[in-house]
């Protein structure tokens, strides 16, 4: 069998000095985590981010930087995820959009609300994004290329 890590995105969006997450059931509990899912096929890394934020908290947004790229082994399944953060601004709420499965209701947080939480963070990347984000961090969109072929 080969070993592949699973490719993810997520995106941190802040406004007015919070942050979009999303409170979901996963692997057993209730968890906070920023919107992140899975690369579907067929799809950019971008787009995905798009799709698992809107799906997974009814905000569109707009990816405007690379956050970080990281490596996580979850010990809760065994897992590597190779996960691809964006910092992305909230362009609107659509609210008759479906939210995804397991998904509770998206929250708008300061920092402050999140660490007052941090027994029921998905893992310790929700807190480390934040960070990179007010940190300042920022990597242009362009390091990211998508082979064409016709």
């Amino acid at each position: 069998m080969t070993w592949a890590p699973h490719v993810t995105v997520a995106t941190v969006v802040e406004r007015d000095g919070r942050f979009l997450f999303v409170y979901e059931h996963a692997d057993e509990r209730d968890v906070y985590n920023q919107p992140a899912g899975h690369l579907e096929p067929g799809e950019s890394l971008v787009e995905a981010a798009i799709r698992e934020t809107l799906e997974e908290t009814r905000w569109l947004v707009k990816p405007t930087a690379l956050l970080s790229i990281s490596l996580y082994n979850a010990p809760a399944n065994g897992v590597t995820y190779l996960r691809h953060t964006f910092v992305a601004e909230a362009l609107k709420e659509i609210p008759e959009q479906p939210l995804d499965d397991g998904i509770i209701e998206p929250r708008w947080l300061t920092r402050d609300e999140l660490l007052a939480c941090k027994a029921q963070w998905r893992s310790p990347m929700v807190l480390d994004a934040v960070d990179e984000y007010l940190s300042g961090k920022r990597y242009p969109l362009e390091l990211l290329h998508r082979q064409q072929h016709n």
